[in-house]
């Protein structure tokens, strides 16, 4: 992959759920507006990470660089 930008596609979700909020009113769960009525708001599903900023993995097995070497020696069972 070349330009994750351009070829991974990202989803849109509902503005809805950046333009409210939950929470309790005398007891009660209650949904408020915490942007001015009209306000138009993006809500990306995610974003994409340049691969020159991520130096590191978080994994359920430990951390290991950001390369094919470092993964594969962290789960060994998926190597070729």
């Amino acid at each position: 992959m070349r330009d994750g930008l351009k070829e991974i596609p990202i989803e849109e979700r509902g503005a809805e759920e950046v333009k409210c909020a939950d929470g309790l009113l005398e007891g009660q769960q209650v949904e408020v507006r915490v942007a001015p009525e009209g306000s138009r708001a993006a809500n990306y599903g995610f974003d994409v990470t340049p691969r020159r900023l991520i130096t590191g993995l978080i994994t359920e097995r430990g951390v290991c660089e950001a390369n094919e070497k470092s993964i594969r020696a962290l789960f060994p069972e998926h190597a070729p």
